[in-house]
């Protein structure tokens, strides 16, 4: 029998013989040792066949709740055809005799483990070289592609051990003792809107934030209000643009930042007044910590190595989504759109949970709201899929009544819908909105001719 797999070629294989004979022995030697190795290694993290053959045995054992020990692993592997193949009793006896120490079983496992994941690293690059090389793939996949074998790999990396509830219940009283000491402390970020920070308790870690409304209700610009406010506290935050470039995201920026009307910063037209306050507002923006991606149909996978590279050389507090009907599945689900934004939203959640941050994304509404006498926006409007409510932890709805109704009492007022909200309230509450800023304020506050000072 080989042990060594084939197609490495010439080049050095990481693994450790001894680490892996070391693992198995010491499991042998003592048995309690296997369920905190098995909790990380699997039975493909051994290089060696006869070592994968006797892992795969204990596996087995272990499922069916009976002892590992000597005699059980001989019947066992001699039940599904392999203990000739390892090398019989005798080789079981050598690894339990070769064992210097049954107490540093984990250890021996993580180097096993790490030399997997190395060789998984080398097979993966080889991969991407193979779709480097293929002039028939478009670029864009090919990019999509190797990123997606890369986070094959570094998944594995990211599973979570089960807490005892000794410890979930000690850092869960830490939290509410501090909660008590600072109760003028936001639970989260928060927005810069009051009366929405008080409802939600500003934006929880791991989250899914889904704002939805219409066309034409302010989505993009209430969440560039909502990151404004958040930046000027000095948190982190990448912004996904799909539907605006840059510059267009810039240019709603410094209309807010500098209070001048978006038109004029259009065609450039300033007053001497106005160009001070752009070079100011130019300033303090540049100081804000604001990434912006304007990638148009970027897929999940894209997306999520993205900010796990700026979360790891910057830090990473908010990711910021406009909007998720524009992203695509990178192609897997082509004729199926319902699978697609489920598989979208899914990864949005999971993102957000890696990732330890609120995810706050926009969400187009079906065409069935300019069909109902009341325009207000309800969870069934939710455009293409349930799975996008389903996914979320918070969904939000934009409604502006001026969109409908010239003659409306309330023509700068907007309502902000929380209607569904998974661990607190849903309610509704109303911001001011500012048309030739296309910004949010919150209600008790008003516009300012800043041309008059």
């Amino acid at each position: 029998m080989s042990d060594q797999f084939s197609g490495w070629g010439s080049q050095p294989v990481p693994y450790s013989q001894e680490a892996e004979e070391a693992t198995i022995g010491a499991i042998l030697i003592n048995p309690v040792a296997y369920f905190g190795v098995a909790a990380f290694l699997q039975a493909d993290d051994f290089f060696l066949l006869r070592h994968r053959y006797i892992w795969q045995a204990l596996q087995r054992l272990a499922e069916r709740d009976e002892p590992i020990e000597y005699l059980t692993l001989i019947e066992e592997l001699r039940d599904i055809g392999k203990l000739d193949e390892i090398g019989g009793p005798a080789y079981i006896t050598q690894l339990i005799n070769s064992t210097p120490t049954s107490v540093h079983a984990e250890v021996y496992a993580r180097l096993v483990e790490r030399a997997a994941t190395r060789r998984r690293l080398i097979s993966a690059s080889d991969q991407i070289k193979a779709l480097a090389l293929n002039e028939e793939i478009t670029i864009e996949q090919v990019i999509a592609d190797s990123e997606a074998k890369l986070f094959d790999v570094t998944e594995r990396q990211l599973t979570k051990e089960l807490i005892p509830m000794r410890e979930a219940i000690s850092a869960y009283y830490d939290r509410i003792e501090h909660l008590m000491r600072y109760q003028d402390e936001a639970l989260g970020l928060p927005s810069g809107f009051k009366d929405l920070d008080k409802l939600l308790g500003g934006l929880q870690k791991s989250d899914l934030i889904i704002f939805a409304g219409r066309p034409g209700m302010g989505k993009t610009s209430f969440m560039l209000s909502a990151a404004v406010n958040m930046a000027r506290l000095g948190a982190r935050i990448a912004v996904f643009s799909m539907e605006m470039g840059v510059e267009q995201i810039v240019q709603r920026l410094v209309s807010m930042e500098a209070g001048i009307n978006s038109q004029n910063l259009r065609s450039g037209q300033l007053t001497a007044q106005e160009w001070s306050r752009f070079v100011h507002a130019a300033g303090n923006l540049s100081s804000f910590r604001l990434f912006i991606d304007d990638t148009p149909a970027m897929n999940p996978i894209q997306m999520r190595t993205k900010c796990h590279r700026l979360a790891r050389e910057h830090g990473l507090d908010l990711v910021i989504v406009d909007y998720l009907q524009l992203m695509n599945a990178g192609g897997a689900y082509a004729n199926n759109r319902v699978q697609e934004i489920s598989f979208i939203s899914r990864s949005m959640k999971e993102m957000a949970r890696e990732l330890n941050v609120p995810v706050l994304s926009a969400a187009q509404l079906s065409r069935a709201v300019e069909q109902r006498q009341d325009k207000r926006p309800v969870l069934s409007d939710l455009r293409e899929s349930g799975s996008i409510e389903q996914d979320s932890d918070i969904v939000i709805f934009l409604y502006r009544d001026e969109v409908y109704n010239e003659a409306t009492e309330f023509p700068n007022q907007a309502d902000l819908i929380i209607a569904k909200h998974r661990n607190g309230p849903t309610g509704t509450i109303s911001l001011y909105f500012e048309k030739t800023l296309t910004k949010f304020l919150n209600a008790a506050e008003r516009s300012v001719d800043l041309s008059r000072i």
